[in-house]
């Protein structure tokens, strides 16, 4: 048996706090989770409250940090809260004016009941509609049918114990074709256009572009319309005119169906609200919805009357009082982490626009200098992860339009002249390059890269390339226009 000793062991740890955790949490969440989570807060604990307009709360106060703070208050600092306190740093002086409300809008039908309300109207026995069901419950929203039929066929096989060929769900997939919006039901994207050409019209123009379609469709991806031209023997003119014909189509036919149902555009809540007032900037947190809060004047006074005759209670009342007392410490954490959160917030997003100052001013995007989560860590004292949680899924609203926080961070290059710049502003010029070169012989990376030697910007191809894609910007080949 083997032997069993005691031994003493010294380690050194480091712990968060509860509140520090409440902080880090709540610096990643934008305004509008914000909300949300002090509407939960809210509604799980009692001693938390809304309070109406109070003052502005001066900005000494603001600067209070909790790391040494003990995790138990005395009564004093419970009863310092009878003052409603401020954390939002921004005036409350919106009118009833300025409250938007959404527009009540009619209810409709969703895409695939769309196709079910045509299902009703084919001429199918029961066993037939069952799997036209079944495939129509297969097709995704941009209207595709991405699931082979053999699949399905297993499908059918072992859930609904129904033996059926491939060629059978075939044929109720010609019908389900035939639907509208044109293209549905497809399987791949040259037999969605082809469904949709094939509706059309039977002019010259639609005939060479379903047998492009049909015969030349790689050719047609990759703009080898050498080739097209030469197989059908047809002028460059009419090969224009059937490509334009080809671009008319919809990739996606399922999206082509309005839902009224369905919000599918973000909504973004700007976290901060950057003023440009007779060119003095003026930054302020957007808290337009988010509620004050306080701590109920009840619980306090039980606490005071608790503290007061601690000997004249009983077991249940001294439970009832630990009860509370945990309330508002959660409570006074709360407010405490709202307060540093916004703080936090303010403080950093003041010295990306102090660093940014002539961007800010007049929004050109060439005149952003430089900027990694360093710099802004090094200039506010705080740790780097702090500002990372900062930038997150956060937005400015500028006088130039909304932007997320990240949008402000680049690595920076040296010119020729020793002059530090923004790759921003080195995509910006890409952009602008690629913007105005020839459709009919576009600019090559390898070309581009020289374009921006001679600027003065010296980048190897490959960092182009890497430039280009990251402005969502395809090869020379696939920009090649008639």
């Amino acid at each position: 048996m083997p032997s069993q000793k005691l031994s003493l062991q010294q380690k050194l740890l480091q712990k968060l706090s509860p509140q520090q955790i409440q902080v880090i949490k709540l610096l990643e969440i934008p305004t509008m989770q914000l909300e949300q989570r002090i509407k939960k807060e809210l509604e799980e604990n009692p001693v938390l409250e809304m309070a109406g307009d109070v003052a502005e709360s001066d900005d000494d106060e603001r600067d209070s940090s909790n790391d040494n703070e003990s995790d138990e208050f005395s009564l004093e600092d419970y009863m310092d809260d009878d003052d409603v306190p401020n954390y939002r740093l921004s005036s409350n002086n919106y009118s009833k004016d300025d409250k938007q409300i959404d527009i009540p809008f009619s209810s409709g039908v969703s895409f695939h009941e769309f196709l079910q309300e045509q299902l009703g109207l084919a001429e199918l026995n029961e066993t037939q509609k069952q799997l036209a069901e079944y495939i129509i419950g297969n097709i995704d929203e941009d209207g595709y049918l991405r699931r082979d039929l053999f699949a399905i066929s297993d499908d059918l096989a072992f859930s609904m114990n129904m033996n059926v060929s491939e060629e059978e769900l075939n044929e109720i997939l010609e019908i389900i074709q035939d639907f509208d919006p044109p293209g549905v039901g497809a399987r791949d994207l040259q037999e969605c256009l082809t469904l949709q050409i094939q509706r059309k019209k039977g002019t010259d123009t639609t005939c060479l572009a379903a047998r492009i379609i049909a015969e030349n469709f790689e050719e047609f991806t990759k703009k080898h319309y050498d080739k097209i031209i030469h197989k059908h023997d047809i002028t460059e003119q009419e090969l224009k005119e059937a490509i334009a014909e080809i671009l008319k189509l919809n990739p996606k036919p399922g999206s082509s169906y309005s839902n009224p149902m369905s919000k599918g555009n973000q909504v973004i809540v700007p976290d901060f609200i950057l003023d440009n007032i007779d060119g003095e900037l003026q930054l302020s947190l957007n808290q337009r919805n988010v509620p004050d809060l306080k701590m109920n004047g009840t619980y306090l006074d039980m606490l005071k009357s608790y503290t007061m005759n601690k000997k004249n209670i009983s077991r249940d009342q001294k439970d009832a009082m630990v009860f509370v007392k945990q309330k508002l410490d959660s409570a006074k954490w709360f407010i405490d982490a709202i307060r540093q959160r916004h703080h936090t917030l303010l403080v950093t997003m003041s010295e990306i626009i102090d660093l940014q100052k002539e961007y800010f001013k007049e929004g050109d995007e060439t005149k952003l200098k430089p900027m990694i989560l360093k710099d802004i860590a090094d200039r506010t004292g705080l740790d780097i992860s702090t500002i990372s949680r900062v930038s997150n899924s956060k937005y400015i609203q500028t006088h130039f339009g909304i932007f997320p926080l990240k949008y402000f961070f680049s690595e920076g290059m040296q010119k020729d002249n020793g002059e530090e710049v923004s790759t921003r502003e080195i995509k910006k010029i890409l952009e602008e390059c690629i913007d105005n070169e020839d459709k009919r012989k576009p600019l090559t990376d390898e070309k581009l890269a020289q374009i921006l030697k001679e600027k003065s910007y010296p980048i190897a191809r490959r960092t182009v390339a890497k430039y280009r894609e990251q402005l969502g910007v395809p090869v020379a080949r696939l920009r090649k226009e008639l």
